[in-house]
């Protein structure tokens, strides 16, 4: 592993255990400011129902529409038979996922810093899966 490889699974690691610098975490490992404003925090939701539980304004309609896709598209691309190649298809749509919620924000945040964070988003995504559909088309 390289060195940035380590300290990413070493956070990786330190999160899941709840290990975070001083940030109280909730069941579902996020800070509790991400959840406390939601009842239903850690049900699941297979659609874009949950955007219209938050108060069915545009901007989390279209924040759970992108996660709705991404989570129903990648279990399609899940379904490959080689492992290499299904952890690729459903990456592709886990990093579209993240292209469509950074647009969301675009569309309706007013933090510069979360603007921000979301056109770097948009731009490491981009460029991240036309490297997978190469790799696929590469795997024919």
């Amino acid at each position: 592993m390289k060195p940035t490889l380590i300290a990413t699974a070493v956070l990786a690691l330190s999160l899941a255990a709840g290990a975070t610098a001083g940030i109280a975490q909730d069941a579902i490992g996020l800070p509790a400011i991400c959840t406390a404003d939601n009842p239903h925090a850690g049900m699941a939701m297979g659609d874009g129902g949950m955007g219209m539980m938050m108060g069915g304004d545009a901007a989390h309609v279209d924040l759970m529409d992108g996660m709705a896709a991404m989570n129903r598209d990648m279990m399609v691309g899940g379904t490959a038979k080689d492992i290499d190649v299904a952890f690729v298809c459903s990456m592709i749509p886990h990093h579209r996922g993240a292209i469509d919620m950074a647009e969301a924000e675009l569309a309706h945040g007013d933090d510069p810093w979360a603007r921000a964070l979301a056109e770097t988003i948009i731009a490491a995504q981009e460029k991240e899966i036309a490297e997978m559909l190469e790799w696929l088309e590469a795997q024919k």
